[in-house]
């Protein structure tokens, strides 16, 4: 059967106190509804309607053209809100999963399920249900005598009998499609909240003699909801334990878990070891055999096997395999290393690559440069690629040798095997196999230190 989803993100979401539209607040990276989505697409969902209201803009800029988009005006509640993807979806035949846009934690195993029971039943409807001890807030599965679902009765509307029901509604189900609009038809205002309650489409359907089943989940941390701050938080907390144990059990090492931070779209190979405060985020890809943190910061960045960062923050950035980054490096966005390369303590690359076997040990700023392979820039050595309005490059070419203190001011070349003397600063191209002198000859003037220091005492003396 055609398996289709609607996802409910048109709320406000006031109690987030926040300019930020609800579903659109990250969860391990990603917003909300972006989790949702993707765990929809992931069971074979073929068709997948957004239903916006509040922020609907955002969320479309945000999800393109990967959703259908159906527009409540009116927040009028569940009901209302699933009823305005009718005109995209009323006369499709299948199976409809209906699920919020702020529940990132529901997996993909557990909506296959729910979907499985579902059709495997012939049933009308099937709620995903979950057993809390603190039910307080939730809507209540209310069942028969035979454990037949009856109705979903909300907290506002319990009866003390219902109030005390632990079985509650996580927010999710699945639908015959036709049978769920027709329902929904009939659903009514009549409650403490004046709203239309897709809730009320249980009892319909189950007045009118069709099949209404629920999938209990075993894993409680499904059912949260994210409506304030401390939810947001909480959900943050569970996705972040279950991504590091995903890692774990495909063989990376993690030392300390809890001081951990991997975000959903991060790709770590096998053998790799990651050190406390770690931080990997956006679409951050890590090989297998590497050695991360402690105190990484790394995002967006493409790491090959065998490499070591520790102590640093990259952003954008590839590290080349067996390449040694830290401690306390910054790659900037543009930033490619080679293989074997070392970028040391204290090291800034930014808009530039590095060849194969090529060293920047330490305190050294490399921007908007092309540098060859085999090639050393010593300690404190720049790139002077600004002039105040302009960007300019700098090209550094195969086992040259840059010395310590230099200032190479773009846009120069540096020719192969060419050498640069220490304290230089350079203003124009270096020939292959050179040797670049730009600096004053030293003169020493016989005791002149003593006067020198006589005038700074003299001064001092003034002074006081």
């Amino acid at each position: 059967m055609e398996r289709l989803a609607v996802i409910l993100a048109a709320g406000q979401g006031k109690r987030m106190k926040s300019k930020l539209y609800k579903v659109l607040h990250p969860v391990c990276g990603k917003p909300m509804v972006g989790h949702v989505l993707d765990t929809v697409r992931e069971i074979g969902v073929s068709r997948s309607v957004v239903v916006v209201g509040h922020g609907a803009e955002a969320v479309q800029s945000y999800l393109g053209p990967s959703a259908e988009y159906a527009l409540q005006a009116e927040q009028l509640g569940t009901g209302h809100a699933v009823k305005q993807a009718k005109d995209l979806l009323g006369q499709e035949k299948g199976t409809t999963i209906v699920i919020c846009g702020d529940t990132p934690l529901i997996t993909a195993e557990t909506l296959e399920g729910l979907v499985q029971l579902h059709e495997s039943r012939g049933a009308a409807a099937t709620i995903l249900t979950a057993e809390l001890d603190d039910p307080k807030g939730y809507g209540r599965v209310i069942r028969d005598a035979s454990g037949a679902v009856l109705k979903i009765v909300e907290q506002k509307d319990c009866s003390p009998e219902e109030d005390a029901v632990r079985e509650i509604n996580t927010g999710t189900y699945c639908f015959d499609n036709a049978k769920l609009f027709a329902a929904l038809d009939k659903v009514t205002n009549t409650n403490a909240q004046q709203e239309y309650y897709l809730t009320d489409v249980i009892g319909i359907l189950h007045g009118e003699g069709e099949q209404v089943e629920a999938y209990l989940t075993d894993d409680v941390s499904e059912s949260i909801g994210v409506n304030d701050r401390v939810a947001l938080s909480v959900a943050e907390g569970y996705m972040r334990e279950r991504i590091v144990r995903k890692h774990m059990l495909n063989g990376v090492t993690v030392i300390d878990p809890s001081s951990t931070y991997i975000g959903s779209e991060v790709v770590i190979g096998s053998d790799t070891v990651l050190y406390p405060n770690t931080w990997l985020h956006g679409q951050t890809q890590i090989g297998e055999d590497c050695v991360i943190g402690p105190q990484a910061e790394i995002q967006n960045t493409i790491i090959h096997s065998g490499a070591t960062v520790k102590h640093s923050v990259l952003n954008e950035a590839e590290v080349g395999s067996s390449t040694s980054v830290g401690p306390f490096a910054y790659l900037r966005p543009g930033a490619k290393l080679g293989e074997h390369v070392k970028i040391g303590d204290f090291v800034e690359v930014k808009n530039a690559t590095i060849g194969d076997h090529s060293k920047v040990s330490h305190l050294s700023y490399v921007g908007d440069a092309k540098v060859g392979t085999n090639v050393n820039i010593g300690c404190g050595a720049i790139t002077v690629n600004y002039d105040g309005y302009n960007k300019s490059i700098t090209e550094i070419e195969d086992d040259a040798f840059i010395g310590s203190n230099v200032n190479l001011i773009a846009p120069i070349k540096i020719g192969k095997g060419a050498y640069v003397v220490a304290g230089s600063t350079v203003t124009h191209a270096v020939p292959d196999n050179d040797l670049a002198i730009a600096r004053p000859r030293q003169e020493n003037k016989a005791g002149y230190a003593d006067k020198i220091r006589a005038r700074a005492k003299a001064k001092k003396k003034r002074s006081e």
